[in-house]
């Protein structure tokens, strides 16, 4: 299956919120990036951990009805994080890839990374409804 343009799926008001940017949405796949901006941060200066946890769920939302179809909801049962390394400036990218597809159940991996490096890595179960 080829790509889906992204500019014709909708968002939620609250990756808007976030600023997260679909770029990619293909069969199982899903790449989303953000910019990191001064209210992202943790009062470290960092970006703030539930706002990558965010963006990881808002990828891995895209990859599932990117695989079950748009026409269908899912939500999330359950989703294990893992923060490698801080992000202090500059954008993160969040691709999210569909690793198993049952006939109610989705498990999606994730990664987000800034250009080469590797920020979080997450593992999520979803349900379709």
């Amino acid at each position: 299956m080829s790509a889906i343009d992204p500019r014709s799926l909708t968002t939620s008001a609250f990756s808007d919120l976030l600023g997260c940017e679909l770029l990619r949405v293909e069969q199982g796949e899903a790449e989303v990036r953000l910019h990191l901006r001064p209210e992202l941060r943790n009062r470290a200066g960092m970006l703030h951990g539930g706002v990558i946890f965010s963006l990881v769920d808002v990828a891995m939302g895209f990859a599932c009805s990117s695989a079950h179809g748009f026409d269908r909801q899912s939500v999330t049962l359950e989703c294990k994080i893992n923060y490698l390394r801080a992000i202090g400036e500059g954008a993160v990218l969040c691709l999210a890839r569909v690793v198993h597809h049952g006939s109610r159940t989705l498990v999606v991996e994730a990664e987000v990374r800034q250009g080469e490096v590797l920020a979080a890595r997450a593992q999520g179960t979803f349900m379709q409804l």
